[in-house]
């Protein structure tokens, strides 16, 4: 017996209606990319067209609370009327209608006599208005601006939650950066200078890397890096501490150079490493192990940093992560949270430890995923 798919016939849209949704959603699809970058100039002149094409009137008006921002559509001479129509919708906070009293014009056979003024809301807050113009007003056109008033208020919505993603995740890494101890930095610059007689070379080498660090951890663009390059950044972090502490602390890498391109939150992994180095080093005179493993399992990249310390009480670790500010974290909950910002919950810190046996954080991220990209560094 052979077995296989069945054979899907092909659906046409079969009437009127079904090729007039069709085409309001297509419509509403071609102006919805530029709605999501905010209400300005630019993403009102690149998405009115569209909006004029789904209300079907002789023209449109996009403008935040007190001016223009986007004409399309005849009539164009009205568009300095747009400002006053939209500060009276402010005023009363809901759609008004303007006619011809309010529209003077001395064009003839000019189309734009009737107004509607729609608020556009962002959480319960005005932003500006779409204004629609015809010659003549309808029941039917004044729900059809507000219905398309209330769908690009959704859009803007939706921006100002990108936006709000974006200053959260930039103020989380201001807090980690923040974090970056001061202890590190004057213990660094002493090793540095204890070799500046002894072994002036080494000193120079280990005030660059100092220097690339610094510069790595305090970089102002890019919300991801490549794994690449946040390694980099760790293996200066681990020079400048072996010149500190040497023999005590050893270290061991295994990446996997399919996963070295794969892009990681900026300043996930580093946070780890450091943890590791101080728990590694806890058992007094002991020597720390400190081992960094990179994988490439299929779709994913694994991530796992392991030191051979102290350990820690797992539910105290939990606590950590479930945002508890009564524990210390060392930056756990910051690393936590932004991977699962970026890539879903699915992605959270793993973290393996007990009282004396060591701690193993685990990180997987996907190797590629929507919306997630390395743009350029900065200093």
């Amino acid at each position: 017996m052979r077995v296989g798919w069945p054979r899907v016939r092909r659906s046409r849209l079969g009437g009127e209606a079904d090729r007039a949704t069709f085409r309001t959603l297509h419509t509403a699809s071609l102006a919805s990319p530029a709605l999501r970058e905010g209400l300005t100039a630019h993403s009102a002149e690149r998405s009115i067209r569209h909006l004029r094409t789904l209300l079907g009137t002789p023209a449109v008006a996009i403008t935040d609370t007190d001016r223009a921002l986007a004409w399309d559509g005849s009539g164009e001479h009205h568009i300095g009327q747009t400002a006053i129509l939209a500060r009276a919708a402010v005023r009363h906070g809901s759609t008004r209608v303007a006619d011809r009293k309010d529209l003077p014009c001395d064009e003839p056979g000019c189309p734009v006599r009737h107004a509607i003024v729609s608020p556009l809301v962002v959480e319960d807050r005005i932003v500006g208005t779409l204004q629609v113009f015809a010659d003549r007003q309808s029941a039917g056109l004044i729900r059809a601006a507000d219905e398309v008033a209330g769908w690009v208020s959704g859009q803007l919505e939706l921006a100002e939650l990108g936006a709000s993603r974006t200053r959260l995740a930039e103020a989380e890494l201001r807090a980690l950066r923040a974090q970056i101890s001061p202890h590190f930095v004057y213990n660094s610059l002493g090793a540095i200078a204890s070799f500046v007689r002894t072994d002036p070379d080494r000193a120079r080498e280990l005030l660059l890397e100092f220097a690339d660090f610094t510069r790595y951890s305090f970089r102002r663009h890019g919300e991801y890096t490549t794994l690449a390059e946040e390694l980099r950044s760790i293996e200066r972090y681990l020079l400048l501490e072996q010149a500190r502490f040497g023999e005590r602390l050893q270290v061991t890498l295994r990446i996997a150079p399919e996963v070295l391109p794969v892009a990681v939150p900026f300043l996930c992994i580093q946070p780890l490493v450091e943890n590791a180095v101080q728990h590694g080093l806890q058992a007094g005179d002991g020597t720390g192990h400190i081992s960094i493993v990179a994988r490439d399992l299929d779709q994913e990249c694994v991530i796992e940093v392991e030191d051979n310390g102290a350990g820690d009480d797992p539910e105290k670790v939990r606590r950590a992560l479930a945002g508890d500010a009564d524990v210390q974290s060392f930056g756990l909950a910051n690393v936590d949270a932004r991977l699962r910002t970026s890539f879903g919950d699915d992605y959270g810190l793993a973290v393996e430890t007990a009282p004396g046996a060591g701690t193993k954080v685990i990180v997987r991220v996907p190797k590629f995923a929507p919306g997630v990209q390395v743009t350029g560094a900065g200093a």
